[in-house]
Parts: C-alpha cells; sequence; structure tokens
C-alpha cells in the first residue's frame, strides 16, 4: 500500500470518523496514488471553501495552487494543489470526486406500469405547474415532442454540446414536465404547466463530477431569478459531513436564496445507513423511492428495495418523504446509451421505463412546481413542512421500512398549499441551514483541533460556534429514526454530549475508544473495525462497513469515471 495514500486516508478517515458524533470534518491531506480521483501527477484536483470565494482562491494561490474556477456559492473555489501543500485549519479541502445518476432499473416489458398521476391523485389533463420553472441538473435534455416549447434555457458544462447522450436528463424532464403529446396524454408529466432549464452536467458517456456538478449549481445561483425549483437526481460517495461537503453547502445555498432543492437517497439500498451525500443533509428535501405495483391505491405501496434508507452515518434520518420510482414510464432520447443499452424497456416510440430514486426526486420536484403555482409565496422551509405534513401512510412505507414521514400525496398538498402557514419545524430548519452554512469554517478548524489531539483547541473552537449550530446536537439526536436510536445508545451516544444540554466540550469524547486518536491510528482493515469498541456491532450490517472501507483501494473502484458509467446507473434489465 502506497504510505502517502494510507497516510491521506488516516487523516481522511480519522476526521470523517470523528465527524460522526461532531459532525464536522476536514480531510486536508491529499489521495495519492495515480488511480485516485483528482490526482494528476504531483497535484491534486481540490474544492478549497472557507469565508469567501476571493479569500480561497488567495490561499490557493499563496500555496502554489491554480484556481480552476470561482465558486461563490460554496464560499470557495475549484482548484489544483501542489504535491502534499495544505492550507489553514479555516479551510475545507475536499478532493474532486465522481458523482452518478440515481435511477436503478429498466424493467422489462412484462412489468407493471407506474401510475404515476393517478397514484398522486391528480387529474388525467392537468396544467400543474404554470409559470414556475424547474431546473433539471442531469445528462441534459433532448429535444423531443413531448417537451416541445418547455425548454427555457440551456447550459452545457461539459464541452460536449447541447442533447442527452445518456438518456437520463430527458427522463426527468419528461416526468416533470412532459405534455404527454406523443401518447394521447396517457404519459403527461406531473407537472406539465411548467417550464425547464436543461443544466447538462454529464456527457454522452455518463461521466461527471463534482466539480461540474457545482459549476452547474453555480450557474443556477448566478440566474436565481430565472429557477424556482432545483431538481438534482445525482448522487455521491462523499466521506465529508455535510456541514462541510462542498456540494451540500451550495445546495443549502440555493435554499436560503429561496431556491427549493429537491434530492435523492440514492439506490443502495435496502439496508440501513445507505443514503448518499447529498441525500444527507438535513435541510434539503430528500426523496426515496415507492413501488405502487401498478395500481393507483396507496395500500400496496412499499418503498424500493433499491431505496437509500437512513440513519445516515452522522444521525440523520432519511428519506424525509417517499414517492413513486418504480416502473415508471417517461421520455426516452433517441439513441440515447440508456436506449440503445436496454431496448426491452422501450415503451412505444417515445418512452422508456426506469425506476430509482431519480424518477422518485424529478417527480417530487414537478409536485413542488405545481405546489408553486398555487402559491408562489411559499419558501423551501414551508414547502418541505408541506410535504413532510402531508404525507400518507401505508403498511410498506412506514418510517422503519425506509418510508420517512410516507408517501408523496400531491392532491392534499395542492389542496393546502394556498394556505398552509410555517410550523415550528418548518421555522428550525431554516435556521439551521443559515447555521450551519455560517459555521463551516469554525467546523472545519473545530475538527482540525480535534484530529490533531488538542482537546483544548478543540474546546475553544467550540465555543466560536453559533448557539444554533451547538444546539443541532441535541435536536438531531431527538428525532432519530429507531435504528439510529439503537446505536444512539452507546458509551458514545448523546449522553456523552447532549446530556447537559450542547454544554458538552472535546473532552467529553476525545477519550471514547473511537475517538480521533483511535481512529488516526488503525491500519482501516476489517481487524480494525472490530477492535473498536462499538464499530462491529453497531455497523456490521450497514451496507457501507467493513467490506466497504477495508480495501485500501476501495477509492478508485467507487469513485473513478468508470465505475458508474451507464451499468452503474444502472438501468438494468429486470422482471
Amino acid at each position: 500500500m502506497n504510505l502517502s495514500r494510507q497516510a491521506g486516508w488516516r487523516r481522511t478517515l480519522a476526521v470523517a470518523a470523528a465527524a460522526a458524533v461532531a459532525a464536522s470534518a476536514v480531510p486536508d491531506v491529499a489521495l495519492a496514488g495515480p488511480a485516485t480521483p483528482g490526482r494528476t501527477g504531483n497535484w491534486r484536483d481540490v474544492v478549497v471553501t472557507g469565508v469567501s470565494a476571493d479569500a480561497a482562491a488567495h490561499a490557493v494561490t499563496a500555496a502554489g495552487g491554480q484556481v480552476l474556477v470561482s465558486l461563490p456559492v460554496t464560499n470557495g473555489v475549484a482548484a489544483r494543489l501542489p504535491g502534499e501543500a495544505e492550507l489553514g485549519p479555516q479551510w475545507v479541502v475536499a478532493p474532486q470526486r465522481a458523482a452518478k445518476v440515481a435511477g436503478e432499473t429498466a424493467p422489462s416489458a412484462t412489468a407493471p406500469t407506474s401510475t404515476i398521476r393517478q397514484t398522486l391523485g391528480l387529474a388525467s389533463k392537468g396544467v400543474e405547474g404554470r409559470g414556475v420553472t424547474v431546473a433539471v441538473i442531469d445528462t441534459g435534455v433532448a429535444d423531443v415532442p413531448d417537451l416541445a416549447g418547455k425548454i427555457a434555457d440551456r447550459v452545457d458544462l461539459t464541452g460536449t454540446g447541447a442533447g442527452d447522450g445518456f438518456g437520463h436528463g430527458t427522463f426527468m424532464a419528461g416526468l416533470i414536465a412532459g405534455s404527454g403529446a406523443a401518447s394521447g396524454g396517457a404519459y403527461r408529466g406531473v407537472a406539465p404547466g411548467a417550464d425547464i432549464v436543461d443544466v447538462k452536467v454529464a456527457d454522452a458517456g455518463g461521466h461527471t463530477d463534482l466539480v461540474t456538478v457545482l459549476r452547474g449549481v453555480q450557474w443556477v445561483s448566478d440566474h436565481s431569478s430565472e429557477v424556482d425549483v432545483v431538481s438534482l437526481s445525482l448522487s455521491s460517495g462523499s466521506p465529508l459531513p455535510y456541514q462541510i461537503d462542498p456540494l451540500n453547502q451550495a445546495l443549502r445555498g440555493l435554499w436560503q436564496r429561496g431556491i427549493m432543492v429537491v434530492v435523492p437517497t440514492g439506490n443502495d439500498g435496502p439496508n440501513a445507513g445507505t443514503v448518499s451525500a447529498p441525500g444527507n443533509d438535513p435541510v434539503l428535501l430528500s426523496v426515496g423511492g415507492l413501488d405502487e405495483g401498478g395500481t393507483a391505491t396507496h395500500s400496496d405501496d412499499v418503498v424500493g428495495t433499491w431505496s437509500g434508507r437512513g440513519p445516515t452515518w452522522q444521525g440523520v434520518s432519511k428519506p424525509d418523504l417517499v414517492a413513486p420510482g418504480g416502473h415508471v414510464v417517461s421520455l426516452r432520447s433517441p439513441g440515447s446509451v440508456v436506449d440503445k443499452t436496454y431496448p426491452q424497456a422501450r415503451v412505444g416510440s417515445d418512452y422508456m421505463r426506469g425506476s430509482g430514486t431519480s424518477m422518485a426526486t424529478a417527480i417530487t420536484s414537478g409536485i413542488v412546481a405545481a405546489a408553486l403555482a398555487e402559491n408562489s409565496k411559499l419558501r423551501p422551509d414551508v414547502i418541505k413542512d408541506l410535504f413532510v405534513g402531508t404525507t400518507y401512510a401505508a403498511p410498506g412505507l412506514s418510517r422503519t421500512e425506509g418510508g420517512g414521514s410516507g408517501g408523496l400525496d400531491a392532491a392534499t398538498i395542492l389542496a393546502k398549499a394556498g394556505r398552509w402557514k410555517s410550523s415550528q419545524a418548518s421555522k428550525q430548519n431554516a435556521a439551521d441551514a443559515a447555521a450551519v452554512g455560517r459555521d463551516a469554517t469554525n467546523w472545519a478548524a473545530f475538527e482540525k483541533a480535534m484530529v490533531d489531539g488538542n482537546p483544548d483547541a478543540a474546546a475553544a473552537q467550540w465555543k466560536k460556534l453559533s448557539k444554533a449550530s451547538q444546539d443541532w446536537a441535541a435536536r438531531a439526536w431527538a428525532s432519530l429514526d429507531p435504528a439510529a436510536r439503537a446505536w444512539a445508545d452507546a458509551d458514545w451516544a448523546a449522553r456523552a454530549w447532549a446530556g447537559a444540554g450542547t454544554e458538552w466540550t472535546a473532552r467529553a469524547w476525545a477519550a471514547r475508544a473511537w475517538a480521533a486518536r483511535a481512529w488516526a491510528d488503525a491500519d482501516w482493515s476489517a481487524r480494525a473495525w472490530a477492535d473498536v469498541d462499538w464499530a462491529a456491532r453497531a455497523w456490521a450490517a450497514r451496507a457501507w462497513a467493513a467490506r466497504a472501507w477495508a480495501d485500501s483501494d476501495w477509492a478508485a473502484r467507487a469513485w473513478a469515471s468508470d465505475s458508474w458509467n451507464a451499468r452503474s446507473w444502472a438501468w438494468l434489465p429486470s422482471s
């Protein structure tokens, strides 16, 4: 094993491990080795965030690095840093990483067809979403009849030109705003009155990465007057806590500017702990996928086995809700990778079937557009409160089954959108969004002190966090779903730091067997997990447990661009 890589991963994972309670980390040592994404010779591609984009650019330049693109929405820049250069503890240095679309399966012709509008309680010929614009950050959108006159704007951040060579973004746009013209209205989107902004961040091979996606989010931020909703059906394997992950931070920035953001939980279910970033963010509206079995009744609805579910490794309960995502029909992008690879998924000449939390995310985004058409004054935190507060229950959609608050109830949402008021929960959600954004730099400095084994410095940094950020701890742990509460009762649980409100310091948990020193000194094999007091017992059943972390070369396979191409976007045949 490359020693510099081992040192880098020890440092990075020590940060991530300590962050499971502190909810903060900063991997400020580069990943090493040519197979690691973001590494080019003696340079490493990173995203640097802190107090502002200008300040981040200055720090990168001072360290001998190159600024690649400014990303004010993250308070940072995409950059290339030399060798093992480190920035100060006030900077979050995130490695470049791949992202993937959260589509799961393309079923066979015999699979039941989703009845989306019927399941959601929408009229067959409605024109929901009129006057609202949804940005689809995806693989591009093809010019097809059902989207004629629907594309309000386009931007290509891949350099490959307009269109959808992969076939995913077109499918999402159809679920949101497709007219159903080619099917006599049978496969109409959930907000056919809405407009689409096509933000293309992946090429015809389905390849994208953190920086390209962030450029897409930045474009939306720069054109915020043109966009009401962002539908981001992407997920990535981030090692960072949501507070300081650049993608999470950027999306929360849109949220604070009044743009509603809908994201998937990912398709790594059915085990607990399988939610991918940015679906792990407690501020954003995170959607899992349900399969309604081809009927419009709710009693037979179940959470898709592929749907990611919480709690997250930081103890956040996800998803917020579930929406139709199994065997749904939407637009085909003729000649695309998905179209040619899975011809059995075609429905007529204009449509195809697919499953996944991508689909659930797009459908939910469309209903957000419909709600905004009913009441344009709704803010993101109120919209989330409305959606979570109006879900329907079903035996197969319980929280323990990964259903979050329940199934998306579009009819009830639209009936109540005009008079829904901010609840205490929605106000708190808005406060959390602001707090974690303002405190990102302090979180980074706090975690750096912990990993360096300096509890006094960590305690001092803790005091610099806002009261809202400190209070997040008790609230987060108090609202966990059952699986989280089960392992929250261990020695390192809320008692250590929430038992006295938020008056704990680094010393309260630094002595725990799993703290920074224990993780930093581990050799990151399966044995290391077993040696840690809570590891094997608490996490053995998690999809990302020992087998995912044990192999020192997992990064190359998990994040390299060839590991999440058409195959791992998982439009695989199913019966």
